[in-house]
């Protein structure tokens, strides 16, 4: 079976006829497609700077939350840590204190209790002694209290010459 010429060119043209129409379609539909996006182009571009705003205060409150919530866990973490510190210090101070006193005592000083100890006992004797001034001035009865003034003491008190 022959074919002749003539069915030959009936052939290729429907077949470029065939092939041009899907891409002509798609050609249209991309000039279409830029056509709708040259008119809501616009608004598009303003709804999604409205998208944009929206969604960058929103990180913003999100980032300003994190924010608190770090620095008050930073501040937790550092009033712990200056409580530490105080009661370290505080041992500290303690035990050399202790070591103070304990060497101040084999090297025989007084304690603070030693030295308030005999403040309270020069207390009670000065009190005893006032009162036996009181009484020893109050003129007794039955023997009257006078002295003489002897000659030894007359003698040591005047002044000496030498010669």
């Amino acid at each position: 079976m022959a074919k002749s010429p003539a069915s030959d060119k009936t052939t290729t043209s429907t077949d470029a006829t065939a092939a041009a129409a899907p891409t002509h379609q798609i050609w249209l539909a991309g000039l279409g497609a830029m056509a709708k996006a040259q008119e809501q182009g616009s608004k598009a571009i303003e709804a999604l700077v409205n998208d944009g705003l929206a969604f960058q205060r929103k990180s913003q409150v999100e980032a300003q939350q994190r924010l608190n919530e770090a620095t008050e866990r930073l501040s937790h973490l550092a009033s712990d840590f200056g409580q530490q510190t105080t009661v370290r210090v505080d041992r500290l101070e303690h035990l050399f204190e202790d070591r103070v006193a304990k060497a101040l005592q084999r090297l025989g000083m007084p304690t603070l209790y030693d030295l308030q100890a005999l403040t309270e006992r020069v207390a009670q004797l000065e009190a005893q002694l006032a009162k036996a001034t009181k009484q020893a001035a109050v003129p007794s009865k039955t023997k009257p209290v006078a002295k003489a003034p002897s000659k030894t003491a007359a003698k040591s008190t005047s002044p000496r010459r030498k010669a």
